[in-house]
């Protein structure tokens, strides 16, 4: 049986995730705004999650349809035909969210949903209750401009939780925003990877994953697991995704001014299986001798957002620009919130992309048609 499936991901990284799904040769693969489709039987959902780096979730869509009334959510929801999914004993929640749509109550939208489907639910099964002790079945819905989408989570835990990292630094970025960051700076493995401001070290770890071939989900669980729905097919995924892994000595440099953070990137590298590619140490960003090497610098500086904050992170913007004048050998990927990141940098991107870490709308500027000489000042 064909199925659609949805993958939810941070504004900005739409395309990438649709570059996963088909270069994975996914069947019909198409964006929309903050989220991606692709089709194919159960086993393409579970291999969507073992393999995609950029994307947050991947949903089982029972449903899509118009829904101006709480009637009309109802209805939709109730023709759905639970019992293919749901045992009698099934755990089913229900979550979601609600924009620009005249039914713009979350809790008032779960229970209509939940009501609606344990009604086909007794109807199917001839009984007038549900425990829900048994395998849960996360519900999640979507209500956009007054069209309902219902899903069933296969993924659980969100895909950025890859579980190599226990503990972070202050404002890490998620390990999906950073492997997006990665496959912008298109990195490979057969070159230096920098990163002067590695905090936990997320940057660099995805990009030695994706150096390595190591499939995200390869080694973590999902609940889509204990559904009805053939576990062979979650097994084999993970077991075909770890053949393909590629182990590698790659240049990735990555460092703090923080010694806790170096230790605490260690240990995550560690635990994702790519401690031996990266090189970490304490060192000030500012102070490292960048002259004459090649590769990709790609970081995330901190931004602040206190006065003070911004304050000190212009010092720092500021004294990188200097720091990296003349180094023809090094393409620059650069990741802030600060809109004058330029001004204090003292160069001009060649590109920016906008992308969204959570809530917060940031730029990656990017540097990589020539090297930027000594002729510095605002853009």
């Amino acid at each position: 049986m064909t199925y659609t499936f949805c993958v939810p991901c941070l504004l900005g990284v739409e395309g990438l995730v649709a570059d996963e799904l088909k270069f994975q040769r996914f069947a019909g693969v198409r964006a929309e705004n903050g989220r991606v489709y692709f089709e194919g039987p159960m086993a393409e959902g579970a291999r969507a999650c073992v393999l995609l780096r950029c994307g947050e979730r991947v949903l089982l869509r029972l449903a899509a349809f118009h829904a101006f009334t709480f009637d009309d959510l109802f209805e939709g929801v109730k023709a759905i035909p639970w019992q293919d999914y749901l045992q009698q004993d099934s755990a089913f929640p229900v979550t979601g969210y609600c924009v620009n749509s005249q039914l713009h109550s979350v809790p008032d939208c779960q229970r209509i949903i939940k009501k609606a489907a344990v009604d086909k639910m007794k109807q199917a099964y001839a009984v007038g209750w549900f425990p829900e002790e048994g395998v849960k079945y996360q519900i999640r819905f979507a209500l956009m401009n007054d069209e309902a989408e219902i899903y069933l989570d296969l993924t659980g835990a969100p895909l950025y939780k890859r579980g190599y990292r226990l503990a972070t630094q202050q404002a890490p970025l998620r390990e999906t925003l950073a492997a997006s960051l990665v496959k912008i700076a298109r990195y490979r493995g057969q070159e230096e990877l920098i990163d002067p401001f590695c905090g936990s070290g997320t940057i660099a770890i995805e990009g030695a994953m994706a150096a390595c071939r190591i499939a995200p989900g390869a080694r973590r669980s999902f609940e889509g697991e204990a559904w009805q729905f053939d576990p062979a097919d979650w097994q084999g995924c993970k077991e075909e995704a770890m053949a393909q892994e590629k182990p590698g000595e790659m240049m990735i440099s990555a460092s703090d001014l923080s010694a806790d953070a170096i230790v605490l990137a260690q240990q995550n590298a560690e635990r994702a299986g790519v401690a031996g590619c990266i090189r970490f140490r304490r060192a000030d960003a500012l102070g490292l001798a960048y002259t004459g090497r090649r590769g990709v610098l790609l970081t995330n500086p901190p931004y602040g957002h206190r006065l003070l904050d911004v304050e000190q992170a212009r010092e720092i913007y500021d004294g990188l620009g200097r720091a990296l004048q003349d180094t023809p050998g090094l393409k620059k990927y650069i990741f802030t919130a600060d809109e004058e990141f330029e001004a204090f940098f003292g160069h001009k991107a060649d590109k920016r992309r906008k992308l969204y870490n959570g809530m917060l709308k940031c730029q990656l500027y990017m540097y990589y048609k020539q090297a930027m000489g000594q002729g510095r000042g605002r853009p």
